[in-house]
Parts: C-alpha cells; structure tokens; sequence
C-alpha cells in the first residue's frame, strides 16, 4: 500500500492495544505497524498476546475481542515484551483511533516513553466527513469502503485488524482531504500537539 505524500519522511507507529477490563487495564493483545517508507504492507507488523497479572473480565471477551484466559494461559507476561514494544514505538509518531486511549495505557505500561506527535483518525475523520452517524472503527471502514481482508482470523476488535484498519483510515482521510502535513496535524492531533494558530490581519 503506498504511503500518501503528504506523509513521507516522518517515521509513524500505527497501535492498537486490547485490555483485560479491570482498572486500570493491563494489556493482553497490542499491534504496532511502524511506517518509515513510501511503501507498508501487513506483513511488517508487530504483534503479541499478553498474560496479564489480573484475569481477562467475562464482560469483555464476550463484548469486545473475545480473547479469552486461555488464550493467554502461556504467553508471556508484559516484562518479558515491554522492551521489544518500547523499541517499537520510540521516536515514532503514535496514530490509532481515539488515541488518546492507546497513548494513556502505553505510557502507564512505558513510563519512559512520550510520543513525539499523535495523530488521532477518529478526531481526524470528524473533520474531514462531518455529519456521519458513527465514527467507530468499524462503522469508518464501511463508510470508506476500507480493504481489511489482509488480517485472516480476526476481526474488529483485535489488535492487529484495528492497527491495520486504523492504517488505512488514516490514507484515506489524507488523500480524501488532500491537506498538506500542517493541516492533517491541525485536524489529527490532540490540542496539546498542535500550535496555537497566528492571528489573522492587525489587531487594533
């Protein structure tokens, strides 16, 4: 799949992570597409299933992903995959769908880590098709028409079908906008990564 111009020579980690559904979540499943070149395709990402220190919660294998206690009986826990994660997303730009989410659970499980900039598809697909009934993942990639037959095996809700979806989404948006690098951070990025705008014409 190519990469949109308007995105080329910025490294980006497209994540998505799925939670155990105690507080505060532990991640059991987490994706990471790094993009650095005009092309990407599935194979380059990353992923693993987690065994958390607290059960997965019955309300959230049956409503969300499915993944179930023993799934993960013999998988690793988070500190035997951490620094192959962290490695994964340092110095990159995090995008993900409602990101702020993704980033709040990533920095609780790298407290070392800050991403440099975020790109959110879900803020960035309210402004670039206001007005649509929903803006979940899923209700995105039918509204776009998005090609996830990539991911066998896994639907919604699992990391790696979101991260490559959430991939997707975010090239369409950019094409389908056709805003510069500028202006996908203006509509993309949470407030606090974006440059308060210059005033326009002479204050009296």
């Amino acid at each position: 799949m190519i990469v949109p111009n308007a995105l080329h020579g910025r490294d980006f980690a497209v994540v998505d992570v799925e939670g155990n559904g105690q507080t505060p979540p532990e991640i059991i499943e987490i994706a990471v597409l790094a993009i650095s070149r005009q092309t990407v395709d599935v194979e380059g990402m990353q992923s693993w299933l987690i065994r958390p220190q607290r059960p997965i919660t019955p309300i959230v294998t049956r409503k969300v992903h499915g993944i179930t206690n023993t799934d993960v009986a013999d998988c690793p826990i988070w500190a035997e995959v951490a620094g192959q994660v962290e490695a994964a997303v340092t110095g990159r730009i995090l995008v993900a769908h409602n990101a702020n989410l993704e980033r709040r659970v990533l920095s609780e499980h790298l407290p070392e880590w800050a991403p440099p900039l975020v790109l959110d598809t879900l803020r960035f697909a309210k402004a670039v098709w206001p007005g649509l009934p929903g803006y979940s993942l899923d209700k995105l990639v039918t509204h776009a028409s998005l090609d996830t037959t990539a991911i066998t095996g896994h639907g919604h809700h699992r990391a790696g079908w979101d991260t490559w979806a959430a991939w997707q989404l975010l090239a369409r948006l950019v094409d389908d906008s056709g805003y510069d690098w500028d202006e996908i951070v203006q509509a993309a990025a949470p407030a606090e990564f974006v440059a308060p705008r210059e005033p326009q014409g002479r204050l009296w």
